[in-house]
């Protein structure tokens, strides 16, 4: 699990911004900013994937707080949700937020105590 990644600093490159629609899955629309972190690898051999929380404009590329992971019990993939400094979020609205996509997943969400 990447739970070392709590509280590092990252750009997430967003290839998937606030409003967009999901390239495959027409239905679903994108309430948050979702990108990755470039040179970052997860299980699936991709990018590691992030949720932006807290930036509440389309944008193609953030620096932040990397504040918790959602780590899927029946998925290869974990997603990182980072937000701007001196941002915190509860784990409810983090699960409230990405519910969107994470509700066809079992997950839970780690962060730092």
């Amino acid at each position: 699990m990447a739970a070392d990644a709590l509280g590092k600093e990252v750009v997430v490159t967003v290839d998937r911004p606030l409003g967009s629609v999901h390239p495959t899955h027409k239905d679903v629309v994108y309430p948050v900013n979702y990108g990755y972190i470039r040179g970052i690898f997860a299980a699936d051999g991709e990018e590691q994937d992030a949720y932006l929380l807290g930036v509440e404009v389309p944008v193609r590329e953030f620096c932040g707080r990397v504040i918790a992971v959602i780590h899927r019990l029946n998925d290869v993939e974990d997603k990182w949700v980072v937000a701007p400094e001196g941002t915190t979020f509860t784990r409810e609205e983090i699960a409230e937020r990405v519910r969107f996509q994470e509700r066809y997943f079992e997950t839970e969400i780690v962060m730092a105590p």
